[in-house]
């Protein structure tokens, strides 16, 4: 079976536990911008891109069929198809940088403090931090 190109602008449904819904954008590099809005229906989900977090996942969780491709919002520009900047920690020396639009930027802790980490996430942990878990907040 083929896999389906992906579309930079789709936005994905994420059934939560619930009963409601989270809707993800996606972004390039498999970035999927998290709107701030959890309901029953993407018809809820107001026209404005407001997000809560930017999340980096697997590329499988895309194409397996259990987050359901709901609707599309285009980008206007290339640019603006980017997600904004991340930090990475090295974990073998400690060093910091940031990641913007692709490249690594050596860095300060300073300048990266409130950014999230750069790193795919799994399905279930992006459910439990849609639903209030908190583990991975303020790593940095």
């Amino acid at each position: 079976m083929r896999k389906k190109k992906l579309v930079l602008g789709d936005i994905y449904e994420i059934p939560l536990p619930n009963g409601l819904n989270a809707y993800g954008r996606l972004y390039r590099e498999y970035t999927l911008a998290i709107y701030k809005k959890r309901c029953k229906s993407v018809l809820q989900l107001p026209p404005e891109n407001e997000y809560e977090f930017f999340v980096g996942v697997y590329e499988d969780l895309l194409h397996d069929g259990e987050w359901k491709l709901v609707e599309s919002r285009p980008f206007a520009t290339e640019e603006e198809t980017w997600a904004p900047p991340l930090y990475v920690r090295d974990m073998l020396n400690g060093k910091i940088s940031l990641y913007i639009k692709g490249k690594m930027i050596p860095s300060t802790e300073e300048e990266c403090k409130g950014l999230e980490a750069a790193a795919a996430w799994d399905r279930h942990h992006v459910v439990d931090r849609l639903m209030g878990e908190t583990k991975w907040n303020d790593i940095l």
